[in-house]
């Protein structure tokens, strides 16, 4: 059974570490107890954010920054820009995010990305540009889903939460939705 949605003000906080020691604060959106395991749905508390890189052969490709050896190289120049509208960017466990009120939407900060998967057929994801920089005179950009991120996590037996494995997160979403049906 699903516990009450709470305002995001009053929502219990969670915090997931990662392998690299790397800290996550997440609101706890939903819990449900599925076959003696607590899962819970999460909604990280700060912004989620992307770096892009522009590529140079192409007039509109972005691709997404996604080698943490790239990510550390541009950082230092991604978090200044962010500061200079009060957002402060962070190297936090399963993503980057920024802590901070977010400029109002524009139509044309507005990025639409394809999603292509073999298994599933996937709606495209918007994202919102919130600074462009250069590094080496190479040009980034720093982007947040316009869609919520969501995670699946469960308590271990030792009472540690940890995120689901995906070969797990379609018996939770089933199990999720169908609550949300009977209600």
């Amino acid at each position: 059974m699903f516990d009450s949605e709470l305002p995001q003000d009053h929502a219990p906080v969670i915090t997931l570490i990662d392998e690299q020691g790397r800290s996550l604060d997440c609101y706890i959106e939903r819990e449900l107890a599925v076959a003696g395991k607590e899962y819970l749905l999460l909604l990280p508390v700060d912004h989620p954010v992307e770096i892009f890189v522009w590529d140079d052969d192409e007039e509109s490709d972005a691709i997404l920054l996604d080698d943490e050896k790239e990510i550390q190289m541009v950082f230092a120049d991604a978090q200044a820009v962010l500061a200079e509208q009060n957002l402060t960017l962070k190297w936090t466990a399963f993503t980057l995010t920024v802590a901070g009120d977010l400029p109002p939407v524009a139509d044309e900060d507005l990025l639409t990305m394809e999603i292509e998967d073999d298994e599933f057929d996937l709606e495209p994801e918007e994202f919102q540009l919130l600074a462009t920089f250069y590094h080496q005179d190479q040009e980034y950009s720093v982007y947040t889903p316009r869609d919520p991120m969501l995670l699946c996590a469960r308590r271990n037996p030792h009472g540690k939460t940890e995120l689901v494995p995906p070969d797990e997160v379609q018996p939770f979403l089933e199990n999720m939705l169908s609550e949300d049906l009977e209600d």
